[in-house]
């Protein structure tokens, strides 16, 4: 397939399979328990991970 094909083939489906992976990301965000996940991935930059004997990670 020469790079025409690909073009043809990126004009075609492209937009279809970018439109879907974006429907699939608004899913997500809106299935039961995404609050809770988004709220725990926002915080890990602020966790302290630090043991508590102060030894190795």
């Amino acid at each position: 397939m020469e790079y025409e094909g690909f073009r043809q083939f990126a004009d075609s489906w492209g937009l279809l399979y970018l439109f879907v992976v974006f429907l699939g990301v608004i899913v997500m965000v809106f299935l039961p328990g995404a609050k809770k996940k988004a709220h725990d991935a926002a915080n890990i930059p602020l966790r302290d991970e630090t043991p508590l004997d102060g030894g190795p990670k």
